[in-house]
């Protein structure tokens, strides 16, 4: 499973996500991600709009193997239920 994951410095939803990548990568060989930092990268909130497919208000915005899963919140109740964290 590879995960993407957009977003800017300052945001503690960012850090929590990137956090929790950082944890999937250590404790299972078949989770990888990127953070995109989308300031350092140019990307502005009409370019990720058009990669997310629909109106974007918040960062992180998080794909997993290319299907956009949402933010953070999002992301932590996806890696409870399917990729056995906390367990």
């Amino acid at each position: 499973m590879f995960a993407v994951i957009f977003g800017r410095p300052g945001c503690a939803f960012c850090v929590r996500a990137k956090e929790l990548a950082e944890k999937l990568t250590e404790s299972r060989e078949d989770f990888k991600f990127r953070y995109v930092d989308i300031h350092a990268e140019g990307i502005s909130k009409e370019d990720l709009e058009k990669t997310v497919g629909k109106p974007v208000e918040t960062v992180p915005q998080i794909f997993l193997d290319q299907k956009h899963i949402g933010g953070c919140t999002e992301f932590e109740a996806y890696a409870k239920e399917h990729l056995g964290l906390f367990q």
